[in-house]
């Protein structure tokens, strides 16, 4: 986070894009402050030249454009090129476990623990990641994925569904996210060829994976990506939100996003055994957990025969009413701050500006 000379930012320093022969840093103004900052690089570059010129990159930007500043980072891998930086305080959000996702870097869990030793305070994303991380810290704190409820709960009342979608009969099970290396293949096709009157709508984009990889059927649809604003539209069609995750490394520590979402836009919700999914929303009879094909199938028909029931929907909705962004942004804030007075050698009085951030992300 950084309080910018001019006004209050937010900097998020993106990941490489190896599209240019010159280097350069491309900043992109966006609403509330915040801004892009995206190096174009040459794709002949070394790992170490790249590391310097991120280095140039990011020192020449805080330079012009922030008096203080708080260092925000996603991926401990930006300690590689940070290091000389002089913040107000320093912010881990660890909200994966990314050494575990497919081409991970072999250095992440060694930047991860230089990371350790200079943050002054780590953020989690869910309990599991939470429990495995806290030991590594003495000032971890658990942040589970916030969202905006009442975007999403436009999924609930009178919305008129996309074309793309509203042409596919019923009924329809939809999941919206990325489609990796965590997505259970088999269990897809397993459900597309037990019920081949359901309908499975995948909306988002096909990462790390091949379109081979891929169960292809007449009921499985991929759409791919689809704007944040258009996912009420395209839920407000589900008859059943599915997280067909496998289970496996990649999503031992893993807290879908997906799941409030999806309970926010009214959706019962199908869930392979994720640790937290279970734990947090299983346990409380808000997700049906399955841990085999046939009982994801079994849960998907009593979902479907059951309906919307008024009593799940009020304890779906006081669940989520203890998870907003203004929330959790008080509580991080908080903590923030405490955490830059600690480093001040006299005590400080609480300012009223929110710092803005540099957040890091790049490799």
């Amino acid at each position: 986070m950084s309080r910018c000379a001019a006004k209050n930012k937010v900097f998020f320093f993106e990941e490489p894009v190896w599209d240019s022969e010159d280097p350069a840093l491309k900043l992109i103004s966006r609403q509330n402050g915040l801004c892009l900052a995206v190096p174009h690089l040459p794709g002949w570059l070394t790992s170490l030249e790249t590391q310097a010129i991120q280095r140039q990159m990011l020192e020449e930007l805080v330079a012009a454009h922030c008096s203080d500043y708080v260092l925000w980072y996603y991926s401990p891998l930006g300690v590689r090129f940070s290091e000389s930086l002089k913040p107000k305080a320093i912010v881990y959000d660890c909200m994966d476990e990314l050494s575990a996702f497919k081409g991970a870097s072999p250095d992440l869990k060694k930047a991860e623990a230089v990371l350790f030793g200079l943050a002054d305070v780590v953020f989690t994303g869910g309990p599991s990641l939470y429990a495995s991380k806290r030991k590594s810290h003495p000032n971890v704190h658990l942040f589970p994925s916030s969202i905006d409820k009442s975007h999403f709960s436009q999924a609930r009342g009178p919305i008129a569904e996309p074309e793309d979608q509203a042409r596919i009969p019923g009924p329809k099970l939809g999941y919206c996210g990325v489609i990796d290396e965590r997505m259970d293949m088999q269990l897809l096709a397993a459900i597309a060829d037990s019920r081949p009157a359901w309908q499975i709508l995948m909306i988002g984009p096909v990462v790390k994976i091949s379109e081979r990889d891929l169960p292809r059927r007449k009921n499985i649809h991929y759409l791919g990506a689809r704007d944040y604003k258009e996912l009420p539209a395209y839920m407000s069609g589900w008859q059943v939100g599915l997280l067909p995750f496998a289970i496996n490394d990649s999503t031992k520590f893993i807290s879908p996003t997906k799941t409030p979402e999806y309970l926010a836009a009214g959706l019962r919700t199908v869930s392979t055994a994720v640790p937290d999914v279970v734990t947090t929303y299983g346990e409380a009879g808000l997700v049906a957990v399955a841990a085999t094909p046939t009982a994801f199938v079994e849960h998907i028909e009593a979902v479907l025969g059951a309906g919307l029931e008024q009593q799940w929907l009020e304890q779906v909705d006081a669940l989520l009413a203890q998870n907003s962004w203004d929330l959790t942004w008080a509580r991080m804030r908080a903590l923030i701050m405490a955490a830059i007075e600690k480093r001040e050698e006299l005590p400080q009085v609480k300012s009223a500006w929110a710092p803005a951030s540099v957040a890091i992300t790049a490799e």
